[in-house]
């Protein structure tokens, strides 16, 4: 889904009940935090993200970003993909997978530092019931559990405080778009409080066929049971309805340039991916003393996903001189009817002790989390003329000439599938003195799946260390050594294909990583200088020398290496009072240095898949005080990249821009995406499915 506009970057009209609400800062509030604006707006050190420790940025020895609200409002974003600009190394893939430092990961998505993500499978995570977003970089297996070396993304969710609060918001723009939101929270009595928000929204595309209609609702209570325990707990319903999905890309020419126009869409208007989500977390704090803390959560998430789409397969020989190729105008689908779902219950229990020991001051984590995940799918398939599925022009589109109540379908067997994970934790931050700290540790995993169907099973286990050195050669300024490690066990089907003939290891990746963070201005600008090399290896590919069932070759093995190699700059605060801006670029070379040649695009010395060189982004705002108004601009840069089928994506530059004025209680804004309405492609994808391309322009 990530391939199709973005949801918003548009006409918001903002009309706040309070003056205190976030959209709506009043002159008088302006003025109060203009000395310590980099702490309200784009700039935030504090973040337990890749530690679970009472930790600043500086003191953590590994590259970690914080997106803030302020920079969502300001940018009007309303899904990941419009902020992937900010994050240095972060491109799209494809729906909700993005590439970080190369390495492709979908499935590496944390909620308030556990995992359990709403909108799992192909939806993009919407950001209305996100406080702020958390970057890490590089492997976070000794904390998180199994993962892609590249790193991890973190959304914060809103919760209930005692800050008596409403937000009313009505938004409207180009394709169609309207919606609004409302959010309410503040104190029942001196010990509890709550939160209740509800959004809407729907929209047209660029897009042939496409639309949308996004409906979120989510709220909690908070109990301050005492002065040292308090309880936290959340809701989170989500629905959403998507037209013409599952959005497929454009097709393209070898050198990348786009054969049809990017309106082209292979779905017809009654193809659809309907989502619908229910989160509820409990979060229990708890203060023994100053010195030892406990902070456990329980999360429940229950998710749906039907699918009814179809999918493009290659082009048809209509002209009958043995070439299928874009003379012939038309191409070959496949009907899929899909139902997925999945039920996840996750425990988490981390113990923080505060101690000195030997002249040094520790912070002891001891932690452990559980997580059970139960998967359901069910499909089955129409394929192309022959089971009733009618050809598409793609030059000259004939929708509405085909009926799946016509279909003649092939079911697949039932897939139920019970994942089972543990890990156990212990890391320790050592403060040696004003110059010296270090943060070691290790994670103990153990995974067990089984297919309930087949009653096939696979248990194993891993052990994954880190250690990072710190050295502060002034209070504001720290530079840093990090060694980490990652794993990614082999998906169980994968497994079950080579039950008979051998066993598949995790994929493992190692990164170093040096860096430097620096506080300017008195602590109102930050910068961030990270290089690193990761090396992951056995990856699961299927066997070049496997020639059928029963050979004593198995389907797959582990083999492989890719290096990955970069330096990424960011650069985020005050500049000045009125100016404020966050900065980024990021190099990355991602090769195989030990490919196979049953593979096209994973040969030695073959760039990865969707992996640009070269990445800049940029967003910058300034205050105009006596009109009390911002105006702000942006630009995104990505490189060349190419699709699995070795297919060029070209390079492009997007500009935004944004104006906000404030006038009493309200906020008013407007936002322009691409707004040179530059046509592009995000990423590539395989040959018969195209790039997907970039959102045109919206208002």
């Amino acid at each position: 889904m990530s391939t199709h506009p973005s949801l918003v970057r548009s006409l918001a009209l903002a009309c706040c009940l309070l003056p205190s609400a976030v959209v709506a800062q009043s002159p008088q509030v302006e003025e109060i935090i203009v000395t310590g604006r980099a702490q309200d707006f784009y700039l935030d050190e504090e973040t337990t993200l890749g530690s679970k420790l009472d930790l600043d940025v500086l003191e953590l020895p590994q590259s970690v970003q914080v997106l803030t609200q302020q920079l969502i409002l300001d940018q009007a974003a309303r899904d990941i993909t419009d902020l992937y600009r900010s994050m240095p190394g972060v491109s799209e893939y494809s729906y909700s997978g993005v590439t970080i430092r190369g390495f492709r990961d979908s499935n590496n998505v944390f909620y308030d530092g556990v995992r359990g993500d709403p909108y799992s499978g192909f939806s993009v995570p919407q950001l209305f019931n996100v406080e702020r977003v958390e970057v890490l970089r590089g492997p976070s297996s000794a904390v998180y559990g199994s993962g892609e070396p590249g790193g991890l993304i973190n959304y914060v969710s809103k919760k209930p405080d005692f800050d008596d609060n409403i937000e009313l918001a009505a938004t409207t723009g180009n394709y169609g778009l309207y919606g609004g939101w409302v959010d309410a929270r503040g104190g029942l009595t001196e010990s509890v409080a709550y939160r209740l928000a509800g959004f809407y929204e729907e929209q047209n595309s660029f897009r042939n066929n496409v639309d949308e209609k996004n409906t979120e609702i989510a709220g909690g209570l908070l109990f301050q049971l005492s002065d040292e325990t308090s309880l936290t707990t959340t809701f989170d319903y989500v629905d959403q309805k998507l037209s013409g999905h599952r959005l497929r890309g454009v097709l393209v020419e070898d050198n990348g340039d786009f054969i049809v126009d990017t309106e082209y869409n292979s779905n017809e208007v009654f193809d659809f991916q309907d989502l619908e989500a229910w989160v509820v977390q409990g979060i229990l704090k708890h203060e023994f003393s100053e010195n030892l803390n406990l902070s456990t959560t329980l999360r429940y998430l229950d998710n749906d996903r039907d699918q009814g789409y179809h999918e493009p397969q290659g082009w048809v020989d209509v002209n009958g001189d043995g070439e299928a190729n874009s003379d012939d105008q038309f191409i070959r689908r496949q009907y899929r009817d899909q139902e997925r779902s999945n039920k996840e219950y996750s425990l988490t229990v981390d113990l923080v002790q505060k101690f000195s020991l030997w002249g040094t001051d520790n912070q002891l984590l001891f932690g452990g989390d559980y997580h059970d995940i139960e998967l359901d799918a069910l499909s089955q398939f129409a394929s192309f003329e022959a089971s009733g599925v009618a050809n598409l022009n793609v030059f000259d589109p004939n929708y509405g000439e085909t009926n799946p109540d016509d279909y003649v379908f092939f079911t697949l067997p039932f897939d139920e599938v019970q994942s089972t994970r543990y890990g156990l934790y212990l890391h320790d931050f050592i403060q040696f003195n004003e110059h010296w700290s270090m943060l070691a540790g290790f994670r103990y995993d153990n995974y067990d799946d089984k297919e309930e169907t087949t009653g096939f099973s696979f248990s194993d286990d891993n052990i994954s260390p880190r250690v990072g050195l710190t050295y502060y050669p002034v209070p504001e300024g720290a530079v840093y050594l990090n060694y980490s490690e990652s794993f990614v066990p082999a998906p169980l089907d994968d497994q079950q294909a080579v039950n008979e003939e051998d066993t598949l290891d995790p994929e493992t990746g190692v990164q170093y990583e040096l860096g430097w963070k620096q506080n300017w201005l008195e602590g109102a600008l930050l910068s961030t200088v990270a290089i690193y090399q990761i090396t992951k290896k056995d990856l699961v590919l299927a066997n070049p020398n496997d020639t059928g069932p029963g050979d004593g070759n198995p389907q797959f093995v582990n083999l492989g290496k890719v290096e990955s190699e970069g330096i990424e700059l960011t650069l985020v605060g005050d500049i000045t009072a009125n100016w404020a801006v966050t900065a980024n670029y990021a190099y990355n070379d991602v090769k195989v240095v030990e490919g196979s040649s049953v593979a096209d695009t994973f040969e030695d010395g073959s760039r990865f898949v969707n992996a640009p060189e070269h990445q800049v982004g940029l967003w910058s705002r300034y205050e105009i005080g006596v009109l009390n108004s911002s105006v702000a601009g942006g630009l995104s840069y990505v490189s060349e990249q190419f699709s699995s089928a070795g297919q060029r994506v070209k390079p492009y530059t997007v500009f935004d821009a944004s104006w906000v004025t404030l006038w009493k209680d309200f906020t008013f804004q407007v936002n322009i995406s691409n707004l040179f309405d530059k046509t592009y492609a995000v990423s590539g994808f395989q040959e018969r499915t195209g790039h997907f391309p970039g959102a045109r322009r919206e208002f």
